[in-house]
């Protein structure tokens, strides 16, 4: 639900503007923001929405463009909040979209909603004026929440044609907060991981799913290949870095989740949490070198524990 204010904040913000009648002849900016909400909020499932970070200008966009939201169908609930009804809390909010949204959101994906995939279930919610006018509507839909959970990331291509294994690219990082992982980040601030690689397993196991021992294998040798080729060459150990990786769950690789990431930290020698690194190691400097103290580890180490 991490999108649920966003969408909230976007039609509280322009549910004035889109009550204003279009006028004829040249079209005010304020218009044609009245016309782009007006469509959001007509759009059919299988449209995309996208808006700017401070929650203004939401508007249908194609899906092979980058956007926040796909809209998954809609969602009325009237039969259990009546006109005299207050609004729901932000927590009633969230569980009412999980209530009502998923099983459609599942549908929309063929019947297979990764778990712990890229995607999660989302909802816009009438601002409290639309609440007070009888708006009983909520637009479901699908979006990718950055780690935090506080803001989303961009997608781009329905999710309908996706891989949802939950993935960055080759030289995303991610940043350190809490001695936890948070959200992309460029790679010349402090940050927590750096990607290093995507591996798609369903290459190597294409006859049958694999188990946690045969991924953790695969993700050994491909992510040591890899990685080797992306930094260069990088002694790893010299710069107390540690090479690192993903592997799928059976429910992701039921639901076609076959993607997995190689990715370099440094673990804190107390095993508490991981230490700030700066630099990309491509540039296999001191620049590169990880603040935590030097621990006793190899080059390339299973990750504590799994992706999704």
């Amino acid at each position: 639900m991490a999108g649920a204010f966003v969408g909230a904040l976007a039609i509280l913000t322009l549910s004035m503007v889109f009550s204003w009648p279009v006028a004829g002849g040249k079209q005010s900016p304020a218009d044609v923001a009245a016309e782009n909400l007006a469509a959001a909020f007509e759009a059919p499932a299988g449209s995309c929405l996208n808006w700017k970070p401070d929650g203004s200008d939401m508007k249908p966009v194609g899906c092979d463009q980058p956007h926040l939201f796909e809209v998954t169908g809609d969602v009325d609930i009237s039969a259990e909040y009546n006109a005299s009804a207050p609004s729901p809390t932000e927590e009633a909010w969230r569980e009412i979209a999980k209530q009502k949204c998923t099983t459609g959101a599942a549908t929309y994906l063929g019947g297979k909603l990764d778990p712990f995939g890229k995607y999660s279930v989302g909802a816009l919610k009438p601002s409290d004026e639309q609440w007070r006018d009888g708006d009983r509507k909520l637009r479901c839909g699908l979006q990718r929440a950055a780690p935090s959970g506080n803001t989303l990331v961009a997608t781009t291509g329905s999710a309908k044609n996706q891989d949802q294994s939950d993935v960055y690219d080759p030289g995303t990082c991610l940043a350190l907060v809490n001695k936890n992982v948070g959200d992309p980040i460029r790679c010349a601030e402090e940050h927590a991981y750096e990607i290093t690689a995507v591996v798609d397993l369903a290459q190597i196991f294409k006859d049958a799913a694999p188990d946690e021992a045969q991924q953790q294998a695969a993700m050994l040798e491909q992510c040591t290949k890899l990685t080797n080729d992306y930094s260069g060459g990088l002694d790893l150990a010299s710069k107390k870095l540690l090479l690192t990786w993903d592997t799928r769950k059976p429910e992701s690789w039921e639901a076609g989740s076959h993607h997995a990431v190689c990715k370099v930290g440094a673990p804190l020698p107390d095993n508490t949490g991981l230490a700030p690194i700066t630099g990309s190691i491509k540039d296999a400097g001191p620049a590169a070198q990880s603040s935590a103290p030097a621990t006793p580890s190899s080059a390339a180490s299973p990750p504590p524990s799994s992706g999704g």
